[in-house]
């Protein structure tokens, strides 16, 4: 069984017994497998994705099953077969019962189907479905957003989406009071309620954007003569809480995240939670900043940190067969 660290709050449910509430330096723990009789057929999942009020289970034959939280079913977890919902509102096209990715924003779901064809579920106050709110303030069912997509990025804590076409364009709706779309400063509306271009992004492929309550993250890849591609990060939403260098506001416009702590390394990968950003280098650094209220940047304290600082972690005990 892999090591897994965990750090940050550690309430509701209590993750480490016999610890305290906050966890402000990574430790280990294993998590253990409760169902071991499931069905031979629900143990082969691509992807698990987790909003506030649910967790949905893609699996590797196409097929996606939501299952509402206890807490808020008021009973037991509710079992909701997606793709059965998508056929009853899909006209000649079964393909789209075939689901490729699914993706869960704070109180909305957003799936991709084989025909790259981008459904919204759940809440629409902010515009996250691409829909006028007053006119659609939620469905239940899944509602076409858009075809011709190719990825769909969002966040646990996330009311935006962003939708990133095949010839790479990229849509965005949903919250923007503190410009966490990256539309730029002519556009400082508080809801965006109709999927729309973002202009001035930077060349490169568009490899993954994350979204935290007050801001994004997005990771872009450059393919430069005679060199390895280069990976770059960019943010934009709340200035606390982008790593970039700037005395307050908001950032309404991607920006590059400079720090001389990647600066030589390339990014391997990143994570992004409601108000902080943790990154992973090629030479295993392991870069951190944001909010820091419950120890979750594990600097061993619960200071913030607003610019990109770097993290020790402990030495781990990998299988054999790992490298």
């Amino acid at each position: 069984m892999n090591e897994i660290l965990f750090f940050g709050s550690n309430e509701d449910p209590i993750l480490i017994k016999n610890k305290t509430d906050s966890i402000t330096k990574p430790i280990q723990f294993k998590f253990e497998n409760e169902n071991e009789n499931e069905n031979e057929n629900e143990k082969q999942i691509k992807q698990i994705s987790t909003g506030e009020f649910s967790t949905i289970f893609l699996f590797k034959n196409g097929k996606a099953i939501e299952y509402l939280n206890q807490k808020y079913s008021n009973q037991n977890p509710q079992k909701i077969q997606i793709e059965e919902n998508i056929q009853k509102v899909t006209v000649g096209n079964t393909n789209d019962r075939i689901i490729q990715d699914v993706v869960s924003g704070i109180f909305s779901i957003y799936l991709l189907t084989s025909n790259q064809n981008a459904y919204g579920i759940g809440d629409n106050f902010f515009g996250q479905l691409g829909f006028d709110s007053e006119t659609l303030k939620e469905t239940e069912k899944p509602i076409l957003m858009m075809k011709n997509v190719s990825k769909i990025f969002s966040g646990d804590y996330s009311h935006r989406v962003f939708l990133l076409t095949s010839n790479q364009e990229l849509f965005g709706c949903g919250l923007n009071r503190y410009g966490q779309i990256g539309l730029g400063e002519s556009r400082k509306e508080t809801k965006i309620q109709k999927l729309t271009k973002i202009q001035n992004i930077p060349k490169g492929e568009i490899i993954d954007i994350k979204c935290g309550n007050f801001h994004s993250i997005m990771l872009i890849e450059n393919e430069n003569e005679n060199e390895n591609p280069k990976r770059k990060l960019y943010s934009c939403g709340v200035y606390s809480y982008t790593g970039l260098e700037k005395d307050g506001g908001n950032i309404y416009e991607f920006t590059e995240i400079k720090s001389s702590l990647f600066e030589n390394d390339n990014i391997l990968d990143f994570s992004v939670g409601c108000y902080h950003t943790l990154i992973l280098t090629s030479n295993s650094k392991l870069i951190v900043f944001g909010n820091n209220l419950f120890g979750q940047l594990g600097t061993g304290d619960t200071k913030d940190q607003l610019i990109p600082i770097q993290i020790e972690l402990p030495k781990l005990r990998f299988n054999e067969d790992i490298s």
